[in-house]
C-alpha cells in the first residue's frame, strides 16, 4: 500500500532558537511510573528553546474528555498535561500525532499550550530543512496497519468513536494494547520505513534530513545523495539498560552550524 504524497507543512524557527530537542514513543501510562518520572524530569530540566514530541507520547489517548473523569487514568493524564503546560511556559512545545495518540485534540492543546503539528512537517532551522514525521505512514510493508490507519484518521470514524461512552472507548483501547503486547511477545518483527518513499519525501520537501520515531530502532542512516535519516529512541526507563534518549539539534556560534547529538534524558539539565 503506497501512501499518496502528502502536503508538507512548514515551520520556520525563530532566529533566537539555538537548541531544539526531539522525543517520541514514550508510551506513557500509569502502570509504567519509571518512564513517566524520567520524562517529567527531562521536561523540567531541559533548557531547549523548543521541544518536539513526534508521536506516541501516550500509550493510548481515547479523547480529550477523558481528562474530566475521576479515575486513575484521568488523574495520570491530567498530571501529564500539567507537566506539558509547565514546559510550554518556558519554551516552545510542539506535538505531532502518533499511532497511539492520534485522538489527542485541540482542547488538550489549548489547555496545555502546545502547538499541534501536521504530519509530515518541514522545520526550517539553522539554514537547513528538516523533515519531521512520526514514521508510521512510511512503513509500507505493514499493509494491515496502513489500512487501519487510513480508516481511523477519517473524520467520520473519529466522530463515531468519540461518541461512544468513555468506559467503552477505554475498554476498546485496552483490547488494542493487549493485541500489541501479544505481537511483541510473539517475537514478530515490526516493519521499518521504506527507503525509496523516504527518499521521495525528502526530495519533494527539498529537505536533507528526516527525523522520525515509531520503529523503536534508534539509528542514523546515510541514504546517499546528501540525504540522512535520524530515528528516535523509544523510552522504557525500567529496561536494562534504560532507554530514554533525546535527539538534539544545537546551533553553534558564530558559524551557526547545526550539530546533531544523541543524549540520555537523564544528562539534560
Amino acid at each position: 500500500m503506497t501512501p499518496t504524497t502528502p502536503r508538507f507543512a512548514e515551520l520556520h524557527a525563530p532566529a533566537h532558537w539555538r537548541v531544539v530537542d526531539f522525543i517520541s514513543d514514550l508510551h506513557l501510562q500509569a502502570t509504567e511510573p519509571r518512564t513517566a518520572q524520567a520524562w517529567e524530569h527531562y521536561m523540567a530540566g531541559t533548557r531547549a528553546d523548543a521541544v518536539f514530541i513526534l508521536g506516541d507520547l501516550f500509550e493510548v489517548w481515547v479523547g480529550d474528555d477523558g481528562l474530566q473523569a475521576e479515575d486513575e487514568e484521568a488523574r495520570f493524564e491530567q498530571h501529564c498535561v500539567d507537566v506539558m503546560k509547565a514546559t510550554a511556559s518556558r519554551c516552545a512545545l510542539h506535538f505531532m500525532h502518533g499511532n497511539r495518540d492520534f485522538l489527542l485534540g485541540t482542547a488538550c492543546a489549548r489547555a496545555t499550550g502546545f502547538t499541534l503539528l501536521d504530519d509530515p512537517c518541514v522545520l526550517v532551522f539553522g539554514g537547513q530543512r528538516w523533515l519531521l514525521t512520526h514514521g508510521d505512514a512510511l512503513c509500507l510493508d505493514d499493509a494491515d496497519y496502513l489500512q487501519f490507519r487510513a480508516q481511523v484518521r477519517t473524520a467520520n470514524w473519529q466522530q463515531a468513536f468519540l461518541a461512544k461512552p468513555l468506559a467503552e472507548r477505554r475498554a476498546l483501547a485496552r483490547g488494542l494494547r493487549q493485541q500489541s503486547e501479544d505481537r511483541k511477545q510473539s517475537g514478530m518483527t515490526y516493519a521499518d520505513v521504506d527507503t525509496p518513499i523516504t527518499r521521495d519525501w525528502l526530495r519533494i520537501a527539498n529537505a536533507g534530513t528526516m527525523i522520525h520515531g515509531h520503529t523503536h530502532r534508534p539509528a542514523d542512516h546515510d541514504l546517499g545523495r546528501g540525504q540522512l535519516r535520524h530515528v528516535l529512541s523509544d523510552w522504557d526507563a525500567a529496561a536494562q539498560p534504560p532507554r530514554a534518549e533525546v535527539l538534539r539539534l544545537q546551533r553553534s556560534d558564530p558559524t551557526g552550524a547545526v550539530r546533531v547529538l544523541r543524549l540520555p534524558a537523564s544528562d539534560i539539565a
